[in-house]
């Protein structure tokens, strides 16, 4: 990484000194290659499982083995998960030309890691409905894996937009579930990633009355509110009334036409957007 690009990051809970000289390789020059990784240990404070090395220039030698020239080797500290997620994520905002501060923690008896992202100008990195965010956090979530001997689970957030959508999609599935309740017609949300859903199906699992599906195929799959079978909701016969009567001229209401009724039976689809303010 160019040193313009950590100079960027700006520090104190984003990043220290160590972790701004782990992301550099520092040349090391003695009269072999052992020696020269030797002499980086030393100055690292580590051992040799926790650097990572090239050799720049091998050490050469004259006849009757005098050395003539020395070995010079490049060293850095190998990185830690939260060190590859914020490099890979400084790397990603300086080619946006964004200064975004990084602060990442990784909990290894979760195997979970947390990353806040705090700038001008997030609502860029949330997108519509999370969806730069959520691409973002797919992309740190490879780098962080890849050398991963299991899996790392990445959350990715900033100024709470996670907690705040939670919320907002949990109220929208109590109103539609009251919504259902009431018309005694399913009711189907635009399609939604996995973890939406979830948030979703959990926030109306213990509902007596209603039950979740989700339906179709990624990217487009998505909630069906239904109404259980059997269920007396309340609303079998209020309003039933006024709701299939009509008025002539002098307000006489006119006979009941048993063709327009209500058939609570039927299945009619009615798609309902989750573009609500998070």
């Amino acid at each position: 990484m160019e040193k313009a690009v950590i100079d960027n990051i700006k520090c104190g809970q984003v990043c220290t000194k160590k972790e701004r000289y782990i992301m550099e390789w520092k040349e090391f020059s003695a009269k072999t290659t052992n020696e020269a990784l030797t002499n980086a240990l030393i100055e690292f404070n580590t051992s040799s499982d926790k650097v990572e090395y090239e050799v720049v220039e091998k050490e050469s030698s004259k006849l009757l083995g005098l050395i003539n020239k020395p070995a010079i080797i490049r060293v850095r500290l190998k990185m830690g998960y939260e060190e590859i997620a914020k490099d890979f994520l400084v790397k990603v905002f300086h080619a946006m030309n964004m200064e975004v501060e990084v602060e990442a923690i990784y909990h290894e008896d979760e195997n979970t890691m947390d990353i806040e992202l705090t700038g001008n100008e997030m609502g860029i990195l949330i997108g519509k409905r999370g969806n730069t965010l959520d691409s973002l956090q797919y992309l740190v979530s490879l780098a962080v894996n890849r050398n991963s001997e299991s899996y790392i689970k990445v959350k990715l957030d900033t100024e709470n937009y996670r907690e705040r959508r939670k919320e907002t999609l949990e109220n929208l599935a109590h109103n539609l579930a009251h919504k259902v309740k009431r018309i005694h017609k399913p009711v189907y949300l635009e399609p939604m990633n996995p973890y939406e859903r979830r948030i979703i199906h959990s926030a109306l699992q213990k509902d007596k009355y209603v039950e979740t599906h989700s339906e179709g195929e990624e990217p487009y799959r998505k909630v069906v509110i239904t109404l259980k079978d059997g269920v007396d909701t309340g609303y079998e016969n209020r309003g039933r009334y006024s709701r299939n009567r009509s008025y002539g001229k002098n307000n006489y209401r006119k006979p009941y036409n048993k063709k327009n009724a209500y058939n609570r039976d039927e299945s009619v689809e009615e798609t309902v957007s989750t573009d609500v303010e998070a």
